[in-house]
């Protein structure tokens, strides 16, 4: 297969002819999302559970400014380092991605660690975080990766403190925490589309259309974090579900809603002009002098033997060599989607000349080379008689996921 290779951000541009490996042909089914709620996030232990809070943290350390730690390759953790927590250390691990609770039986996929090609790409630091965070905040925005990489944030930081949840409403899908020691607050929106949405009443045969109002931003997060230092943006999934596309309050294009006389502008339109509201509207909030930072696709491709109800599972136990895959297809489609708006909303803001600035994290080749990270069919017990589908879209924690930390550290130390 050819060799990985992504899209440059500092170049965008896109090529006149791009091969795409797979293509969306069949009618649509029920979406791998759909067999999972959102969930609720879990409660923080309180009392004599809590480790004792530090004031103080050591020099941390830094790659050179010359690295890109978004490039490399995953080697064997050689220094045999334990994981940074298991499922008896951190509360808050969704139940869907507790592997070890569940039994997975091949530990392997804890030992390896991310090597940036021409650097070293420190551990994870918790007291270091907590310092660099001191006094600010942070916000996840996006859909169920969107938490799965705050809950995996939130335990690493279990080495130094838990905190406490300070949310303001009920809704177990938007969570504030605060950690008193270093008055750093975090917390998670879920917005699965970061615009405007509802289920319309209309039945295409197979489910509810959505509509996407995409020229409007999602104001059940998009208030919340004006006065946010840092805010993570990052969505894909959802888009993939039957949807009418809305701009200026009329339907001008859909996805799959075989709706007479409405075009088929395909998923990666509404993903496209999703994005592009949302960094437009968080970088012109009054005030807002913080940063928003871009993740990039999460791939679903690691789905093997099947579809993802048709028998599919990621059963491998040990990572990709960047030159055994490639990615291709929606993954591609939506990476390259969300790195073009990116360099736009980056020129925007650059022209606004306001205190707004925007930083691409981009994670996608990384997470490409390890189909072995995922719970499979470790996220609940075998005996159980429950209707869940081998998941091979979120990851486990501990695991791979955990690195997005540590590059996140390593943007904001930059």
């Amino acid at each position: 297969m050819q060799k990985l290779q992504l899209v440059n951000p500092t170049a965008v541009s896109l090529p006149a002819v791009v091969i795409v490996l797979f293509i969306v042909t069949t009618p649509y089914r029920r979406s791998f999302f759909d067999a999972y709620s959102p969930g609720a996030f879990v409660s923080i232990p309180s009392g004599s559970r809590h480790p004792p809070a530090t004031n103080s943290a050591p020099a941390l350390a830094r790659v050179p400014q010359e690295c890109d730690i978004f490039r490399g390759e995953w080697v064997p953790d050689d220094g045999g380092a334990l994981p940074y927590y298991t499922n008896l250390s951190c509360p808050v691990i969704q139940e869907h991605q507790n592997c070890m609770k569940y039994g997975r039986p091949d530990l392997g996929f804890l030992r390896w660690r991310w090597r940036p090609a021409g650097c070293e790409l420190p551990r994870f630091d918790a007291a270091g975080f907590l310092d660099v965070m001191r006094d600010r905040s942070m916000a996840f925005v996006g859909d169920s990766l969107a938490r799965n990489h705050m809950q995996s944030l939130i335990c690493l930081l279990t080495k130094v403190e838990y905190p406490k949840d300070i949310s303001t409403t009920q809704n177990q899908e938007f969570r504030t925490l605060h950690y008193a020691s270093h008055n750093f607050t975090v917390s998670v929106f879920w917005s699965p589309f970061l615009v405007k949405a509802n289920l319309s009443n209309a039945d295409h045969g197979s489910g509810r259309l959505w509509n996407l109002y995409l020229d409007e931003p999602d104001e059940a997060w998009l208030p919340f974090v004006s006065g946010s230092d840092y805010v993570v943006i990052s969505a894909a999934n959802w888009f993939t579900r039957p949807s009418l596309f809305y701009e200026s309050g009329r339907v001008v294009a859909c996805h799959y809603c075989l709706v007479p006389g409405v075009p088929d502008l395909t998923l990666r339109h509404s993903l496209r002009v999703a994005f592009r509201t949302a960094l437009r509207a968080v970088t012109s909030l009054p005030g807002f002098n913080g940063t928003a930072i871009v993740r990039t696709v999460s791939p679903t491709s690691h789905f093997e033997g099947g579809e993802w109800d048709k028998g599919g599972d990621c059963r491998r136990t040990r990572p990709y060599a960047s030159n055994e895959t490639s990615i291709a297809g929606l993954d591609l489609d939506f990476y390259t989607a969300q790195v073009e708006e990116f360099v736009t909303a980056e020129s925007a803001v650059r022209e606004m000349g306001s205190g707004a600035r925007v930083m691409l994290m981009d994670t996608t080749a990384a997470m490409l080379l390890r189909p072995d990270g995922h719970p499979s069919r470790y996220g609940h017990w075998a005996h159980e008689n429950v209707t869940l589908y081998n998941d091979c879209v979120h990851w486990c924690l501990p695991g791979p996921i955990d690195v997005w930390n540590e590059m996140l550290l390593q943007m904001l130390l930059a």
